[in-house]
């Protein structure tokens, strides 16, 4: 995540601001840069901070259902970035969506089983 960000910031800025659906509200410069410190802060808090890796892990689950309709948006609107230059590309990558958010409750505790005390 810390590097997904730092890439938002710098070299591949471009390629998200490609992203960016044209109805989004927001300056696509300021989206990319926004999102990058979003990604770099809760990638390092998961990491650096592992007493609230639950908060930590919620957040960036839920950053990434929050960014899931730009991603739908560059389906339907057929935005090529990041080598998704396809509609079979694009339509692929909406499936590996879930899987990150599921990723991000698991890294944050939120999927582990809890032992519970014999007592």
């Amino acid at each position: 995540m810390v590097t997904a960000g730092v890439l938002h910031l710098t070299a591949q800025r471009q390629e998200f601001q490609a992203q960016v659906p044209e109805w989004f509200p927001i300056d696509d410069d300021l989206t990319v840069v926004g999102s990058g410190v979003v990604e770099v802060a809760l990638g390092a808090g998961l990491v650096a901070l592992p007493k609230h890796k639950r908060l930590f892990g919620g957040l960036l689950a839920a950053f990434f259902v929050a960014i899931f309709p730009g991603n739908i948006a560059q389906y339907v609107e057929g935005t090529d970035a990041f080598g998704l230059d396809t509609d079979q590309k694009r339509l692929t990558r909406l499936f590996f969506q879930p899987l990150l958010v599921l990723w991000a409750l698991y890294a944050g505790g939120w999927l582990r089983r809890k032992d519970h005390d014999a007592g």
